[in-house]
């Protein structure tokens, strides 16, 4: 396969329709930014050269850049006057051989098949330019194609310049060319700012390229869907549900059952294994994988979590943990940065961990928290048991044994050891090593106060009461 020599995008846009302090091409769609998205579609044709013009938030996009396609040329462009002069900016310094593929940075759902499909009729047919286009229902803002009495493209007309019979047009320009190096570069020569915004548009070249009777090709792509470009924050969720459609149908079709497809968003990046089960309301982001037999949701978001086979997450928040073998999470916990749970261990009801470790078949019930903690197995923490791990400067680490009861609502102040098969009695609070085998006590031994209420508390509900129920004034 002939590959494009230079791929050229333009990311250069103000973006002032986003609203928004964040450059248009860095705002996020299914784990990869815009910009991420469209250099993701353009590296299975292998260039020998990627420029990436910039110009609006130019020290964000070209830190962006630096993170996700360290190769890439970034060309500034300071003053945007159009299209055509991006390109002439970027040209400059490039190869001047060979292909040039152009596209737009604010074109998400691009694939790279269509690409591959494009550069492949473009060669077949010893083409000079060749522009991707695409029926519209709604092709008001766009480009339209004007072609011949013989059906060849014969140029592109901007909205702003077109007449009323070329607005009906519904072919539009997609935004995607290839050029003959050469004829790229000799026609972006001839460009004039003579249209409505007075700037160099990259359409021209086109009919530049038809009067120096050369050869340029309309090329239909039969799913609008994926030229569609952003402009504002509706775009964005247009192309977003979009983008979920199309990675919900893929996961589907390799054996995951979604229940609710609309209501569940799953990133580009994730992996999940067949025979996985996804509950309404889910989130499954970032680099997370899910093992075959797990089940997920509902109303839960996994966030760079490493879920094992035959695991339940179930309407629960969990980062950046793991989350072993047959285990079980929820509903309501909160898994945080650094939590690993080994195989059929449990975080239960209104349970939150941080970077602890919960050894196979140990539980934590319920209405607790772990943080800094390794536990082993076997072990069960009463409910609303609290490791105290931080002193107000520094976090310490509590260290847990093999088969140990911790009583309901003990406090385990870190840091502590509570040794193999060990006990502590409910509503104690621990600041001492507990010993293998042995009982942490402490708590104050419990005083009861006689007739207090029918003294402190005369008159109410309660001293009523305890008069019906015998109680006296004495102590």
């Amino acid at each position: 396969m002939n590959n494009p020599d230079v791929v050229i995008v333009l990311a250069a846009g103000e973006g002032t329709r986003m609203k928004s302090s964040v450059s248009k091409v860095l705002h996020p769609i299914a784990g990869r930014t815009i910009l991420g998205h469209v250099l993701e579609a353009v590296k299975p044709l292998q260039a020998k050269e990627l420029r990436v013009v910039i110009g609006a938030h130019k020290e964000a996009v070209q830190e962006h850049l630096t993170q996700i396609a360290p190769t890439a040329t970034s060309v500034y462009q300071a003053e945007r006057n159009g299209t055509g002069h991006a390109v002439q900016l970027a040209l400059a310094g490039a190869a001047t051989t060979g292909s040039v593929l152009i596209l737009a940075g604010d074109t998400p759902l691009l694939s790279a098949q269509t690409l591959k499909e494009f550069v492949a009729i473009h060669y077949a047919n010893n083409s000079s330019a060749s522009v991707l286009t695409a029926d519209l229902p709604d092709p008001f803002g766009y480009g339209r194609i004007v072609r011949d009495d013989e059906g060849a493209i014969s140029r592109i007309v901007e909205e702003r310049d077109a007449t009323e019979d070329e607005k009906a047009i519904s072919e539009i320009n997609a935004g995607v060319y290839l050029f003959d190096n050469s004829a790229l570069r000799e026609a972006c020569a001839k460009l004039s700012k003579d249209n409505s915004q007075g700037e160099l548009y990259l359409t021209d070249v086109i009919a530049l390229i038809k009067e120096a009777g050369k050869v340029a090709l309309a090329v239909r792509t039969n799913d609008y869907n994926e030229i569609l470009g952003i402009n504002d924050r509706s775009q964005l969720a247009e192309c977003t549900m979009i983008m979920r459609d199309i990675i919900n149908d893929r996961i589907m079709k390799s054996g995951v059952t979604i229940i609710d497809p609309t209501t569940t968003w799953i990133d580009v990046d994730a992996t999940i294994a067949n025979d996985v089960t996804i509950h309404p309301g889910s989130v499954i982001s970032g680099s997370t994988s899910i093992e075959s037999g797990a089940v997920i949701g509902p109303r839960t978001t996994l966030n760079n979590v490493i879920v094992k086979a035959g695991a339940k997450v179930i309407e629960s928040t969990c980062s950046d943990s793991e989350i072993g073998a047959e285990a079980n999470v929820g509903p309501y916990s909160f898994l945080r940065p650094g939590t690993k749970l080994a195989a059929k261990a449990k975080a239960g009801a209104y349970v939150e961990i941080k970077n602890s470790t919960i050894g196979e078949g140990s539980k934590v019930p319920h209405l607790s928290y772990v943080g800094d903690a390794t536990i082993g197995s076997g072990t069960n923490i009463g409910a609303a048991t609290i490791f105290v791990n931080y002193d107000g400067v520094e976090k310490h680490q509590t260290t847990v044994g093999n088969e140990v009861r911790i009583g309901s609502d003990t406090m385990l102040v870190a840091p502590v050891t509570i040794g193999d098969g060990a006990y502590t009695a409910a509503g104690s609070i621990i600041t001492e090593d507990v010993p293998a085998g042995s009982i942490g006590v402490a708590r104050a031994k419990q005083r009861n106060v006689l007739g207090w209420v029918l003294r402190k508390r005369a008159g109410s509900s309660s001293a009523e009461a305890a008069k019906r129920a015998g109680a006296t004034e004495r102590e």
